[in-house]
Formats: structure tokens, sequence, C-alpha cells
């Protein structure tokens, strides 16, 4: 799945959950809500690395990984980033410098 098609997708879904709950979705809201994702995926490793109390629960673990991804591309909407750009320059342009490398 391309990365736009699933923020579009992850976008909708929260317009509708927003609407639902009344959420008013204010201008930092979706980096106060990445950082809570963020700390609950944390919470889940804790719990599978027998750091923390509770049941651990590897299903759990990559829900909150969903969470996560699925606020950071809320976020970098909000922000007006274009993470695939992003990330061609910042990450996948390492792969280019080493393919003329080789």
């Amino acid at each position: 799945m391309r990365l736009k098609a699933l923020q579009a997708d992850v976008l909708r879904i929260s317009d509708r959950y927003a609407a639902e709950h009344g959420i008013d979705r204010d201008r930092d809201w979706a980096l106060l809500k990445l950082q809570e994702e963020l700390g609950e995926l944390t919470a889940e490793h804790l719990r599978l690395t027998s750091r923390a109390r509770g049941q651990a629960d590897p299903d759990k673990l990559a829900d909150e990984a969903a969470d996560v991804l699925g606020m950071l591309l809320i976020y970098c909407d909000s922000a007006g980033i274009d993470l695939e750009q992003a990330m061609r320059r910042k990450w996948l342009s390492w792969l280019s410098d080493q393919r003329s490398s080789d």
C-alpha cells in the first residue's frame, strides 16, 4: 500500500472518529496524540520485556505501533509534511549513494 493512500484512509477514519466523539483537533492535537500513542507503545514494550507489570501481549504491541504510525500520518498532514518526499530525501537517498559505490 502506498503511504499517501494509507494516509488518506487514516485521515478519513480520524475525521469520522472526531465527529462522533466531539473532539476538537486544534493546532497541536495531533502531536500530543502522537506522544500519547508513543507512550502506550513504550508501556507495551516494557511489559513484553518483563520490565513492567501486566500481561504481555504481542498483538497489543503491534496495535500500539499501528496507532503511532496512524498519528504520525495525521500529524504530518496537519503540519504540511509530505512524508513520502521526506523519506526519499532523508533515508532512501542512502540507497542511491550505496548503489553508486558498488
